[in-house]
């Protein structure tokens, strides 16, 4: 059985959402020269999607939405 390709859709999108976060708390954290707290906003944004992303890879796996592959030990 194979992951569905939806499936690996969002799993690409919720990456580049966690890069494009970082790229954006970048951003403010030059042009702001630490006067704002927005790059602090923008880092903690982009926790929250990742940890967000874990938790539904998890839950993919235990529901057999998501099959890993690779290495078996």
């Amino acid at each position: 059985m194979q992951t569905p390709v939806l499936v690996k859709l969002v799993i690409a999108m919720a990456l580049l959402a966690i890069v494009v976060s970082l790229g954006v708390a970048l951003w403010r954290l030059i042009s702001d020269r630490g006067g704002s707290h927005r790059a602090v906003k923008a880092l903690t944004f982009r926790i929250g999607l990742s940890i967000a992303l874990f938790l539904l890879l998890l839950l993919g796996m235990f529901t057999g939405v998501v099959v890993p592959h690779g290495v078996i030990p």
